[in-house]
């Protein structure tokens, strides 16, 4: 390999840590938002900050979800709540129908949201509702909840463009972490296709 070639895979490296950095921090804000959950959780329970359980340092195995080609929507069903998700300047990110156990966020159609945007799959599919139905898994293996109390979720899609995300069997204390951590999901994707369609 001659001195030009090698100058070009130094430049090609330097630009994937510049796109790994920046995807790192996003999902780190992320992490904070959701650090900031728990902590008001516990504290509302009566917990002093040190006696916070620390995180164990090897996390658990995230068992596969239904992949999102054969997920099916919800059944149709009587959603008490409807929330517009919009931006600080007013653009609608998605409309968010909750009832009392589950939600249904449908993006608006002149938008693409990718699912390959971080912080999407990275953060909300991966670390959050991945893990939330982990939990659930371990805590139905114990017989702390029945089966079919399982948070399950569904991504519906047209190509890699996001349409529909349906989550149902949420316990009632994830009910405000989900509605908080999705509009901030939405709103980071949002500002990369913003930077994406301006460059």
């Amino acid at each position: 390999m001659d001195e030009k070639e090698k100058i070009k895979k130094m430049a090609e490296f330097r630009a994937w840590l510049e796109k790994r950095i920046e995807e790192v921090e996003t999902e780190l804000g992320g992490l904070r938002v959701l650090l900031g959950f728990t902590d008001t959780s516990l504290l509302e329970k009566g917990f002093k900050r040190a006696e916070m359980v620390k995180p164990s340092p090897t996390p658990p195995q995230v068992m596969p979800s239904t992949p999102p080609e054969t997920a099916l929507p919800l059944p149709t069903r009587e959603y008490g709540e409807t929330i517009p998700l919009k931006t600080v300047t007013g653009d609608l990110l998605a409309d968010m129908y909750v009832a009392e156990d589950s939600m249904r966020i449908v993006l608006p159609k002149d938008k693409n949201f990718d699912v390959n945007i971080p912080p999407f799959t990275s953060f909300l599919v991966e670390r959050v509702l991945a893990k939330m139905q982990e939990k659930d898994h371990e805590a139905a293996g114990t017989g702390d909840i029945a089966p079919d109390k399982i948070l399950s979720y569904n991504i519906i899609r047209d190509g890699d463009t996001i349409r529909e995300v349906t989550i149902k069997n949420i316990r009632p204390e994830r009910l405000q972490e989900l509605k908080s951590t999705i509009r901030w999901t939405l709103e980071k994707m949002y500002e990369k296709m913003k930077q994406t369609s301006s460059v």
